[in-house]
């Protein structure tokens, strides 16, 4: 495998559906870091990632894993990638003993030390069928599985849906640990952002099919904050200085994307820290009559 900068390259991706379209969507995810795919359901995140694997064809745009095309390259791209999904793919009939059995002959760097090493660490049984295990338990074993092949890149999609904060804390912790080798990446995307929030070191935001903004967490943090004011001060707020505003009937709260000129301009106004949570509702609801640009 070649030496790369990026563990993924997206650029101008485009994919059209009946009443959808993925909108020339750009990313990058660097080498030896976690990127948050971020994004309301429906919102293009299995899309992407869909098309990433090689599941569906995009009309077009270009994209690299490793540096490398993923179409030119595919058979030696899928043997360094992990993919997680909310479903288990494994037929429900089978069992981890069985499972190992048949991994070794998909993958040449399968490890059953590393595999039965992860079901002994998450405390899933050996002969029990899949059918009969609960969706942690279902998540755990993919992730065992994805773990146990030396893959350099996990793509998670909505991994951590529907599973309890025990069960979500244990496997972050898992995927830190993943990342202790500076040459595994993660895209992992999600609509609970508190995950991400904890883990992620970058964050791409995706609505409707469009990107609506990438870059580091930190940042996109630092730079953006929730300003509070009055409806009769927010009069008074120029419309570019904000992208949306949630107006009730105790006044009105907006995101400002340049939290630092902000306080400079408006000295008296009260603006805290944004969530990622924050962020993602004031973006994707500008729309909303709750969260408008105009006072009428």
């Amino acid at each position: 495998m070649t030496d790369f900068e990026n563990a993924i390259e997206i650029n101008a991706l485009t994919k059209r559906f009946d009443g959808f379209t993925l909108d020339s969507v750009s990313f990058t995810v660097p080498k030896g870091s976690i990127m948050g795919f971020i994004g309301q359901n429906g919102a293009g995140k299995s899309t992407t990632i869909n098309s990433l694997l090689g599941i569906i064809r995009p009309d077009g745009g270009e994209m690299k894993v490793f540096g490398m095309d993923t179409k030119q390259h595919e058979t030696e791209i899928k043997k360094n990638i992990s993919a997680v999904f909310d479903e288990l793919p494994f037929h429900e009939q089978l069992n981890a003993k069985m499972l190992d059995r048949m991994m070794r002959h998909i993958f040449e760097n399968w490890s059953s030390e590393t595999f039965f090493g992860y079901l002994e660490r998450f405390q899933l049984p050996m002969k029990k069928k899949f059918k009969d295990f609960s969706k942690g338990m279902k998540m755990k074993l993919q992730i065992a599985a994805a773990l146990s092949h030396g893959a350099k890149l996990l793509i998670m999609d909505e991994a951590t849906t529907g599973l309890d904060p025990v069960v979500r804390n244990e496997i972050l912790d898992i995927f830190l640990e993943y990342l202790q080798d500076e040459d595994n990446s993660i895209l992992m995307s999600s609509h609970i952002t508190s995950d991400l929030e904890k883990i992620a070191d970058s964050v791409t935001f995706i609505d409707k099919g469009k990107i609506l903004l990438t870059g580091y967490k930190d940042d996109i943090l630092a730079s953006h904050g929730i300003l509070k004011c009055s409806k009769a001060d927010y009069a008074e707020i120029s419309q570019d200085d904000f992208i949306s505003a949630r107006v009730n009937d105790f006044g009105v709260e907006l995101l400002v994307s340049d939290r630092a000129a902000c306080e400079r301009k408006y000295s008296g106004a009260v603006i805290d820290p944004a969530t990622l949570d924050d962020i993602m509702v004031f973006y994707v609801n500008r729309s909303d009559n709750r969260y408008k640009k105009e006072w009428s």
